[in-house]
């Protein structure tokens, strides 16, 4: 019984495969992936209290604007 078990995990052993770049790549990789996701997260710092207070500069701020104005003049 012994034997058989000896024989399965001797196989299963030899049954590597290898990877497709070093394993310290890898590592590296993710830790760009990491920084790239942090950039964007950066991008946005401050955007929902800009919301919030109605400072942000768009399309629908800009027209808002624009029809007061013209508005005014008719």
């Amino acid at each position: 019984m012994s034997s058989s078990l000896a024989t399965v995990f001797a196989a299963s052993q030899e049954q590597t495969r290898e990877l497709p770049m070093p394993s310290v790549v890898f590592g590296l990789l993710a830790f760009i992936g990491f920084l790239s996701l942090l950039g964007v997260l950066w991008a946005f710092r401050g955007t929902a209290s800009k919301v919030a207070a109605g400072r942000v500069q768009g399309h629908h701020g800009d027209q808002g604007h624009h029809t007061e104005h013209m508005g005014s003049h008719r």
